[in-house]
């Protein structure tokens, strides 16, 4: 399954990743809550929550995104978010992570461990991979 790249909430996406390379945080933010708020369905409210929670300077803020995304990606279950499973997982475990509830983060840096083969073997599975590894690491100690 492949992700239509001509999908407008995709395109604003784009432009908020382009745009926060740029160093323009806030711009970016726009972009990506111009993408939830107009986000019609469980694929385009993942995409959009997964992006907005990035943009988040509140530790629980940062985790409510990320939680939404993964449940959007949960509801919609389908070979896309599948492949998004580690890093979703990983994206809460870390938001756990960061307000000090360790057992939360833990059980899912596990989750995504669980998930691991469902991303590719390429340069972006490694580095979720190393995420992953490092959560564990790092709550584990």
């Amino acid at each position: 399954m492949e992700i239509d790249h001509n999908n407008a909430i995709v395109q604003l996406c784009a432009e908020g990743i382009m745009t926060e390379g740029e160093g323009k945080i806030s711009e970016a933010h726009q972009l990506y809550q111009q993408a939830w708020n107009s986000a019609r369905d469980d694929f385009e409210k993942f995409t959009a929550a997964h992006y907005l929670a990035r943009t988040q300077t509140d530790p629980l803020e940062n985790l409510k995104w990320n939680e939404v995304a993964l449940n959007h990606a949960l509801i919609l279950n389908n070979g896309i978010s599948e492949m998004c499973y580690p890093s979703l997982y990983l994206n809460v475990g870390k938001s756990y992570e960061d307000i000090g509830n360790i057992a939360e983060a833990l059980k899912n840096y596990q989750l995504a461990l669980n998930y691991i083969d469902k991303l590719p073997t390429d340069g972006y599975g490694k580095m979720i991979g190393s995420g992953i590894e490092a959560g564990l690491k790092r709550v584990q100690s």
